[in-house]
């Protein structure tokens, strides 16, 4: 047996196809290379097979055990072109007892270099020698198979086992069950786990893991935690492989505070988290919003010198701009402007969402520093930056300089999508009588359809029909994302100008098209009014609508409940720099209303019907809601 160190050293050359090549058992009548044996026979040989073979002949000047073929085919392993030459020299000169074991080595090389193809020429070269394989061919086949991105193809390949009288094992389970998963067929996945089971396999890590996955990409988050507690329960220990699977998949289902027990308990066992780890956390954590998590799970990585590649950083300053961490995003940014890593630098993304962070804190100055900043980097403004930079400059009142970011995104030929219109529309809801004609060239020049609406609504003298039929027009053909933003900026604006008749025809299409629902509910003991989630504008038109539907119960001898309730949620408004509540607060008491805030219900104002009937009784209609 030729030791270690005396292995031959294949010919360098570029990779070689595999088409056409036949086993070396049946060479092709011609050839570029002939060579006289010591039996005096003549061995033939293709171009490319000829350096292959004398390398070979020089090594083993006397016929090479199996153990020997076995060792050069793992040490070539890195061309596979020139391990299936010498696989065929090796099952014509060797000493082989099986010659499935070579195939299987040969097979495997391919497997590591991806080449499909190949695998499949091969095999069927196998089967035309008449070689039987094994279990370990099967094994080999689909998990290449696997590793080239065709799951069809290892499922298949699978399926044919048992005409070769081949039974799968744990870990051919584990990869066809992944392929299962992967081709789209998660029951014949699980299908298949649930008969390793019954067939009393020992669970292991990797099929766990596998089941994990494909419960995980079918969206069954229940029934990935469900095997993660099962493999615990029957004494089986997770490793990192696990760990990393069922934290990826309770980051994709939102459920952080799962996640932050996992890793508890990974930290418990002692096993050591990698990047892949950090990495499903941080997608967790910010995709949750868990500011303070993601950010410890950062600087963990920054202590321990991780590579983190730009799509990681865009997660958390994403997550920063959406919850205003001011600093904490500026300190990511500066570490990616530091990095040496150009993996790890800033792309548009990352500058769109400094942008958003800063035009959200109405810090004119930091976006349009931001903004330069990028432009001198070599990267142009998307519709996201220009979105954010307008609803900034809308904020602090710079009309102008909306109309400027709007010409901006014209010269560079970008075509407005209906969040940008929502955009402008929100600009035009704060924005002075006097400068509003200004945004209203933009928001024409974006949506002509929504232009049109607008100036209905902004003509004192338009009548309300006009505008109903044109808002139902629009609001039934929009997407559903932007449907009840519209109807809030479209109120917010009526409501602002003094155009409540119009405010109320807005809400009524609204209600009708389903755009708001569960507005106002009734029960036995209280009737309701639901405003969270509405802007100023629109709260205060439902409120007008509610109140003269209460005055008009009254006016046909109807009795109010015990309990009489307004909605408005807590913390801050979408639509308002203050919370609902604090609005709704100060302006039930400009009305005198016998609302109260309760003391034990967060985000409710409550009266009872005596106190409602007294002021109800002493107002008239329409002049319920002062605005």
């Amino acid at each position: 047996m030729a030791s270690p160190r005396n292995l031959p050293l294949l010919p360098t050359q570029e990779p070689l196809s595999l088409s056409g090549h036949r086993s070396c058992l049946r060479p092709r009548p011609a050839a570029s290379f002939r060579r006289q044996s010591e039996s005096g026979e003549v061995e033939q040989y293709e171009a490319g097979e000829a350096p292959v073979a004398a390398a070979l002949e020089a090594a083993f000047p006397e016929p090479p055990s199996e153990q020997d073929a076995v060792i050069v085919l793992n040490t070539t392993s890195a061309r596979p072109a020139a391990v299936v030459l010498a696989l065929r020299w090796f099952l014509r000169n060797a000493e082989v007892r099986k010659e499935v074991i070579l195939y299987n080595v040969a097979l495997k090389a391919l497997r590591k270099r991806r080449r499909w193809s190949d695998a499949e020429e091969l095999w069927e070269e196998m089967l035309r020698e008449g070689v039987q394989p094994d279990n370990a061919t099967f094994s080999t086949v689909i998990s290449c198979a696997r590793a080239c991105g065709m799951p069809g193809k290892a499922v298949e390949w699978f399926e044919k086992m048992p005409d070769f009288g081949c039974s799968p094992d744990m870990l051919t389970y584990s990869v066809v069950i992944d392929a299962y998963g992967r081709a789209g067929d998660a029951e014949t996945a699980l299908r298949l786990y649930d008969r390793a089971r019954a067939e009393k396999w020992q669970l292991d890590p990797v099929i766990c893991a596998t089941v994990i996955r494909v419960h995980s990409s079918s969206g069954n988050f229940d029934g990935a935690l469900n095997v993660f507690e099962e493999m615990k329960a029957a004494g089986v220990k997770p490793n990192l492989v696990v760990y990393n699977t069922v934290l990826d998949a309770m980051g994709r289902a939102m459920r952080p505070w799962v996640v932050k027990t996992i890793h508890r308990e990974l930290v418990s066992q002692e096993v050591l988290p990698n990047k892949a780890t950090y990495g499903c956390l941080l997608q967790a954590y910010t995709r949750a919003r868990y500011g303070e998590d993601a950010m410890d799970v950062y600087r963990m990585m920054k202590d321990e010198v991780m590579d983190i590649d730009v799509v990681l950083y865009n997660m958390l300053l994403s997550m920063c701009a959406d919850i205003g961490y001011v600093e904490e995003a500026e300190e990511i940014f500066r570490d990616m402007k530091a990095s040496m890593d150009s993996r790890s630098k800033p792309d548009s993304w990352s500058y769109s969402s400094m942008v958003t962070l800063y035009s959200c804190t109405g810090n004119v100055a930091g976006a349009e520093g931001i903004l330069n900043e990028m432009m001198e980097a070599g990267f142009k403004p998307n519709i996201f930056i220009l979105t954010s930079l307008i609803r900034c400059y809308g904020k602090a009142g710079r009309t102008d300089d909306v109309v400027r970011s709007f010409a901006m995104l014209e010269d560079l030929g970008i075509t407005p999508d209906d969040r940008f219109c929502g955009c402008l529309l929100t600009v035009a809801a704060g924005t002075p009588a006097e400068e509003l004609d200004k945004v209203i060239g933009c928001i024409d020049r974006s949506s002509a359809q929504l232009g049109a609406v607008v100036r209905l609504l902004v003509d004192t003298a338009a009548p309300s029909e006009p505008l109903r039929e044109a808002a139902g027009e629009l609001l039934g053909g929009a997407r559903d994302v932007v449907r009840m933003p519209y109807c809030n900026c479209l109120m917010d604006l009526a409501v602002n100008l003094n155009q409540m008749e119009k405010a109320c025809a807005l809400l009524d299409i609204a209600l009708q098209l389903g755009i708001y629902s569960n507005v106002q509910t009734r029960t036995q003991t209280q009737w309701s009014l639901h405003l969270r989630g509405l802007s100023v504008g629109a709260a205060l038109t439902t409120l007008h609508v509610w109140m003269s539907d209460l005055y008009a119960a009254l006016q046909g001898g109807d009795e109010l409940p015990p309990l009489l309730g307004i909605h408005t949620g807590q913390g801050k408004n979408t639509y308002s720099d203050k919370g609902l509540a604090a609005v709704f607060e100060s302006h039930l008491k400009e009305l005198d209303a016998p609302f109260h805030e309760a003391p034990d219900k967060a985000g409710w104002f409550l009266t009872t019907s005596v106190a409602a009937r007294h002021w109800l009784e002493t107002k008239k209609s329409a002049e319920l809601v002062a605005v």
